[in-house]
């Protein structure tokens, strides 16, 4: 009897403890997100200190990408952390970058055990931090919530293994699948609600991108515009293989309040990229396809060769239907509104169905809100 209440109390206490790693994890995840689209070419990452179940320090990756969340967690927990545990959403670093290793910050701290979500893919790291970590006589565990950690930090793994950002499509289509009028013309789709989780998205990516078509079409600005957000924009980007943008449009001139880079064709006249790069725009030269466009694949290397990890594609239908037809889209964002636009409406896709991603065995629904009347689908790969 007695050994039976032993068990029993110890697995008590192996479950309340596996349920606090949760917990603790799960604000980690949440800070981390907090750095979503401001880290860029770093990973947005956070981390907890906890000692005695109490919280001690926290800390998430900051603007630019330094310093990098687990100094900033230690430093707010100060002595505390002196075997507490810390836990991160991604393996802490062991290589020498513009800062120092960060698993030599944990064990300079004293830091008793680390709880890390996911190792990085990164080869200067790869498992290194957490064999750094461990023969510094700290005990590693590693896994908790990783499928969590691996979609936050989808765009660093995307970068790191494949060369491009981690790519999300945002469409917002009628109940007949339309994204506009006849004619080019724009109609209201969504109402508020909907538009300010599109905002919010904006806010959590590193860049936008839309064709020249849109920005002829619309004259967008491709900023955040939600409250005191204004700072947390993306870089705009514009593919324009023959440099018509015009010089009077409102993305180039606020190029000199926030980023736009203009991505065009190695042939483009000079004259015009000139012009654009006195405005304050960026112009980045890459290869043309045999037909009207750009090649996309090099358009996402040079873009990752910039730093930018999670992109979002907001239009218009052929380079959203240039994107899905080169398999290059991650997650795809459907916001779809009450009304129908009629036969004669865009097509949300041009020539191909919504049905390619919608039913395509390689994507599945991640998520579904509601918006008052408007609905938000997500689906992912896999």
């Amino acid at each position: 009897m007695i050994f039976r209440i032993l068990e029993d109390q110890l697995a008590e206490k192996s479950r309340l403890s596996k349920a606090a790693d949760q917990r603790f994890m799960q604000l980690a995840l949440a800070l981390g997100r907090r750095g979503q689209g401001r880290t860029w070419p770093n990973p947005a990452v956070g981390a907890v200190v906890v000692k005695d179940d109490v919280i001690v320090g926290r800390g998430w990756t900051q603007p630019g990408g330094r310093p990098h969340a687990e100094p900033e967690a230690l430093g707010r927990a100060g002595e505390a952390a002196r075997g507490a545990t810390l836990y991160v959403t991604l393996e802490p670093c062991s290589h020498l970058g513009k800062s120092p290793p960060c698993a030599d910050a944990v064990i300079a701290a004293g830091i008793a055990r680390v709880v890390s979500a996911i190792e990085d893919p990164n080869p200067e790291v790869a498992g290194k931090g957490h064999a750094r970590l461990r023969a510094a006589g700290i005990a590693v565990d590693i896994g908790l919530c990783g499928a969590e950690a691996a979609h936050d930090h989808a765009g660093h793994f995307r970068r790191v293994r494949d060369k491009r950002p981690h790519v999300i499509l945002k469409l917002a289509v009628s109940a007949d699948d339309k994204i506009g009028a006849a004619g080019g013309q724009r109609a209201a789709i969504t109402g508020d609600a909907a538009k300010a989780r599109v905002h919010l998205l904006r806010a959590q990516c590193d860049a936008i991108l839309v064709g020249i078509s849109t920005v002829q079409a619309d004259d967008p600005l491709l900023t955040c515009r939600l409250p005191g957000m204004a700072g947390r924009s993306p870089v705009r980007i514009v593919l324009d293989r023959a440099l018509r943008l015009s010089g009077a449009s409102r993305l180039v001139h606020s190029a000199r309040q926030t980023p736009l880079w203009v991505v065009t064709s190695e042939l483009a006249e000079a004259s015009a990229a000139t012009k654009l790069g006195a405005a304050g725009a960026q112009v980045i030269r890459v290869a043309p396809t045999s037909g009207s466009g750009l090649d996309l694949a090099a358009v996402l290397h040079a873009l990752a060769d910039r730093g930018i990890t999670r992109l979002m594609v907001e239009g218009g239908a052929k380079v959203a239907s240039s994107f899905v037809s080169a398999d290059l889209v991650d997650e795809f964002w459907l916001l779809r509104g009450p009304q129908a636009i009629g036969a004669d409406g865009i097509a949300a896709l041009d020539a191909l169905p919504l049905t390619t991603i919608t039913q395509s065995p390689g994507f599945s629904v991640r998520a579904s809100q509601s918006f008052g009347s408007d609905t938000l689908i997500i689906y992912g790969r896999g």
